[in-house]
């Protein structure tokens, strides 16, 4: 918002105040200055701030609050108003707008009046003036006594013209009432655009004629002209959040309609309709003014709010006046009298040092709570008066199970090669995996779901990597799933999920480079779980809620010794990969986190392996065998006929292609002997060889390779 200080200083004096002072004390006071503009007009300069104030403080949004607001900073006297309501001689009659076409909680006031002998519709110098200092283009029309009185007083008021109402409607008498619209209704707005309304969007109906959308834009039909010579003046106060969910309906949004969603109070309406009537008759003396219509719901008292003391003292602590030896802390007058510089109405008990504060309704949206009102006090006392240190801990948190988790499976994870990733936990309706869970009111139409898996996330920043030149990225990721049982009840839970290969590796300088296969990936898994101390079981896994990300027959599920079901690993679905235009040697995995953390607070004796002075023999093998036959039941028949000294079985190639049968694959796996007790001769182990060799041949019916 775009001040002039020249107005300001109209209700305010702020002419002897220094501008770099008035800028600090405005910062501090929570009302950030953005730019400061200095602007000529009629061969003279002016000086405007353009000030930014928080969301919740709509009372700010205009000349006579920013100018209460810096007179209570600044511990000034506002000067009094030039308008006033006893000056209201234009009163001539009034009808009560019915309470059921008034609900409360979608309109907060409503007033409307009928201006006749309107012959004169420029702007007056000044006025013009005012409005280019604000930034704004005067029209020399009706337009800028709307704007004028917006920057002034904050209240949008609306124009319509009243021989065209009364034309619409075929009566001079007509009655103004709220209603909904009809669904699929055409509206031809004043933008000369039309929109079809829903039967949820409030109207404006004179009869029932519709001469606007409340709160939002008026009917083209009715809408003034140069030509007007007499006018209807709806001034209004709508709810923020009706106006909000309205706009979005309509993909409409206008000057009015941003007012009301700063949640605009009906506590000035009638002050600032005078100010507007008192306005407008400056050039038509002769200007007849009448109340047509006037709603107002019953009035909300506030709740006072208690204030201590001992709380003051606690959060905003010592002030700078205090030494090495005492501390000193706000005054209670000081306190009080900071209260009521904004006008608050404060009863202090001296006895038990506490406040009880009734806040004006203008405030009463963001002052709920006492840590607000202390909040208030720091700002008009100045937050920089008081001492900035340290608090002094007398114990350190200690790291909880869920942290030491996660510090201790990252640190795997990383040693694996991989990189951490974060990701949004708010998505579109994605075409590969169902996310059921919908958001009643989201922000933008691209994160309207909460997810039910961390992997499609991955793979699109896969994709976008590609997409922007760079290498496939091997990552895990953090993050919360949402589902719903059977009940329909939500169900919340924290995963792990990753990504491996697509990266052509070589493992020496002699050799191709090859992407990773399904044993390699598999390995990687095996062996995060073997550094977490954690032993797991794999069983084939035809995907299901998956089956658009997953491979149908590359796919596993892992479990616990418990029979705990640990989560999913498989390659990625091979159409996917053409979709996303990535490489289809991707391996994906997802596992429940708390589980793996129960997992580990259950194994809280280390273990230990005793270590050999005696030294190893590596063999290598090489054989068919057909796919049909899983390495783990290979691994696990080996290891009872290679005797106690096998320790230790790794695959290290695996290869299907030419010169292997169909539906055969080539195996080279590495076994590791080693003794505890003596040193093993080589006779003895190939010995043990050529009897795996034979259980190789017999049960599996492997062909040996050379």
């Amino acid at each position: 918002m775009q001040i002039s200080l020249k107005w300001v200083n109209e209700l305010v004096n702020i002419e002897t105040v220094n501008l770099d002072y008035l800028i600090d004390k405005l910062t501090l006071g929570g009302f950030e200055v953005e730019e400061i503009i200095e602007i000529e007009v009629n061969k003279k300069k002016f000086i405007t701030l353009d000030i930014s104030a928080t969301a919740n403080r709509s009372d700010s949004l205009s000349i006579q609050g920013i100018s209460l607001e810096i007179a209570a900073l600044l511990n000034e006297v506002p000067k009094s108003f030039k308008y006033s309501l006893q000056n209201s001689n234009w009163l001539k009659k009034s009808k009560t707008l019915s309470n059921k076409l008034l609900p409360t909680s979608d309109c907060l006031g409503f007033t409307a009046v009928t201006i006749e002998n309107l012959n004169t519709l420029t702007s007056p110098k000044w006025l013009k003036d005012k409005l280019i200092c604000s930034g704004i283009t005067p029209e020399n029309n009706l337009q800028d006594f709307q704007n004028y009185i917006l920057l002034e007083t904050g209240y949008p008021f609306e124009f319509y013209d009243l021989e065209k109402i009364q034309s619409q409607v075929n009566n001079e008498e007509f009655q103004l009432n709220l209603g909904i619209g009809k669904s699929n209704q055409k509206f031809l707005a004043s933008n000369d655009i039309e929109y079809t309304l829903t039967d949820d969007i409030i109207m404006l109906n004179a009869n029932n004629v519709p001469i606007s959308i409340g709160g939002i834009i008026p009917n083209k039909n009715v809408s003034y002209s140069s030509k007007t010579t007499s006018l209807l003046i709806e001034g209004s106060v709508f709810n923020a959040a009706k106006i909000r969910q309205q706009s979005r309906k309509l993909g409409l949004r206008t000057d009015r309609s941003s007012r009301y969603e700063k949640s605009l109070k009906n506590v000035n309406l009638l002050q600032s309709l005078n100010q507007l009537i008192i306005l407008l008759r400056i050039a038509n003396p002769n200007l007849i003014c009448k109340f047509h219509t006037i709603g107002r719901p019953s009035e909300q008292k506030t709740q006072p709010i208690i204030l201590n003391y001992t709380t003051i003292k606690k959060v905003l602590g010592p002030i700078k006046q205090s030494n090495n030896t005492t501390e000193e802390y706000i005054s209670p007058k000081t306190i009080s009298q900071s209260l009521e510089r904004l006008k608050f109405t404060v009863e202090y008990n001296q006895i038990e040092n506490f406040w009880k504060v009734t806040v004006p309704t203008l405030r009463s949206d963001d002052i709920v709570r006492e840590i607000d009102l202390i909040e208030e006090v720091g700002r008009l006392y100045g937050f920089d008066n008081f001492l900035t240190r340290l608090p002094k801990l007398k114990t350190i948190g200690k790291k909880d199970l869920s942290y030491k988790t996660r510090q201790k499976l990252t640190n795997c994870l990383i040693s694996l090669g991989l990189n951490e990733l974060i990701q949004y936990s708010l998505v579109n309706e994605d075409e590969y995996i169902k996310n059921e869970i919908k958001l009643i009111n989201p922000l933008v139409k691209d994160y309207a779901n909460l997810r039910s898996s961390l992997l499609p996330n991955i793979l699109k920043s896969i994709q976008k990597n590609i997409n922007q030149g760079n290498s496939i990225i091997e990552g895990f990721e953090y993050g919360h799933v949402f589902s719903k049982n059977d009940l329909n009840d939500i169900h919340e839970l924290e995963n792990v999920a990753g990504v491996l290969g697509g990266i052509q590796t070589k493992e020496s300088w002699s050799e191709p480079s090859k992407v990773l296969n399904w044993f390699e990936a598999k390995g990687r898994i095996e062996q995060l779980f073997k550094k977490l101390n954690l032993s797991i079981e794999w069983k084939q896994y035809q995907p299901v809620k998956e089956k658009n990300i997953l491979h149908p027959y590359a796919s596993a599920t892992l479990y616990f010794s418990n029979h705990e079901k640990l989560g999913i690993f498989g390659r990625i679905n091979p159409i996917l990969a053409k979709n996303l235009n990535i490489s289809p040697n991707l391996y994906l995995f997802e596992f429940n986190f708390e589980l793996i953390q129960k997992e580990i607070n259950k194994n809280k004796l280390s273990v230990y392996k005793e270590y050999s002075t005696y030294p190893k023999i590596v063999k290598d093998l090489s054989f068919i065998v057909h796919k049909e036959n899983s390495f783990n039941d290979l691994q696990k028949v080996l290891y009872l006929n290679g005797s106690q000294f096998l320790t230790e079985i790794t695959l290290l190639d695996e290869y299907s292609g030419k010169n292997i049968p169909d539906d055969h694959t080539s195996l080279c796996l590495q076994f590791v002997f080693q003794s505890n007790k003596m040193t093993l001769q080589n006779k003895k182990i190939e010995n043990i060889i050529d009897n795996l060799k034979k259980v190789l041949v017999t049960k599996f019916d492997a062909t040996i390779r050379i």
